[in-house]
């Protein structure tokens, strides 16, 4: 009979051993620039989201007047240890200007490890309680804050649009003359008219160009700026299409007594090779005098060289 009285005690003593819940405890908030009733609400509500997130006894360990705020993870794992708390939360917010920077770092008490620190940006007071949602779902499932977005819980700081680097916008017309290499029906040369539009970074410049070249052709260029003064020569490249104008050339076959069409193709892609050299860059209006170097792939094989000068605003 004591035997199994034993044994029971024991089985009952494993199950709430089991079954025993672990103590998060979520150190002072230490605030620089934010009012009293903000640093109170967001404790409350740190508290509250991370009772609903983890299956923890989560207590505030309140402030003591009498000791130093606890600002560092050595402080957080003493209080923990004074709390009986296995794990410990330690969340620093800054305000900086108008936004409100939030750390936060989550603690092993016993080996002083940390499990878990990311920090995040509220823009605005009000917004601190979709922040502290969000930093409570971040504890609970070791992810960073970014990963835990979800439809309804969006900050204000991820609303807004990322600032990129702005480039200064240029476009203008060139004209000048087709020299074909080879190809385009043995013509000498024809003239050649395109515009441009695109974006000047510091030392390139990448954009769009449509033009008259013997037939139509469209590209995206890139070239490389060599210096940010009023002369600048570059050299790059351009990819695209080229629709080039061929006579076509029926003839009768006598074998078989018909016309026999031409079918090849004068359009294909084409690859430029580039060159020029831009005059007053540092003005609001640029000339330019451009040299390209095509070849379509088409099945006229053509190639030609192309001078143009022009003007970029």
């Amino acid at each position: 009979m004591k035997k199994r009285w034993m044994i029971v005690l024991i089985f009952l003593g494993l199950t709430v051993a089991l079954h025993a819940q672990k103590r998060l405890a979520i150190a002072p908030l230490h605030a620089i620039g934010l009012e009293e009733s903000a640093i109170l609400t967001s404790e409350s509500l740190l508290k509250m989201e991370l009772q609903k997130q983890l299956d923890y006894e989560v207590i505030q360990i309140p402030f003591d007047n009498e000791k130093q705020p606890c600002y560092e993870e050595k402080c957080a794992i003493e209080l923990g240890k004074e709390a009986a708390a296995e794990e410990v939360v330690l969340c620093r917010l800054s305000r900086l200007g108008e936004k409100i920077i939030v750390q936060f770092i989550h603690l092993e008490v016993s080996s002083g490890r940390t499990i878990f620190s990311d920090n995040t940006t509220s823009n605005t007071v009000e917004d601190l309680d979709m922040v502290m949602k969000r930093v409570a779902l971040s504890i609970a499932r070791h992810e960073p804050i970014a990963k835990t977005a979800e439809v309804g819980n969006i900050t204000e700081s991820e609303d807004k649009k990322p600032l990129r680097r702005s480039a200064h916008k240029t476009s203008g017309f060139s004209f000048g003359y087709l020299y074909p290499q080879d190809g385009y029906d043995g013509k000498e040369r024809s003239f050649a008219l395109d515009f441009r539009t695109g974006y000047d970074m510091e030392n390139l410049s990448a954009g769009m160009l449509t033009a008259v070249r013997n037939g139509f052709a469209t590209n995206l260029f890139v070239h490389y700026l060599t210096t940010r003064t009023d002369i600048c020569p570059y050299f790059g490249g351009a990819f695209g299409f080229h629709w080039i104008s061929h006579e076509t050339y029926d003839y009768y076959e006598v074998e078989s007594g018909s016309y026999v069409e031409d079918k090849r193709n004068g359009d294909g892609f084409e690859l430029t090779l580039t060159g020029g050299i831009r005059v007053f860059r540092t003005y609001n209006f640029q000339l330019v005098a451009n040299l390209d170097y095509l070849m379509t792939f088409n099945d006229y094989d053509d190639k030609a060289v192309v001078f143009t000068l022009g003007l970029l605003k």
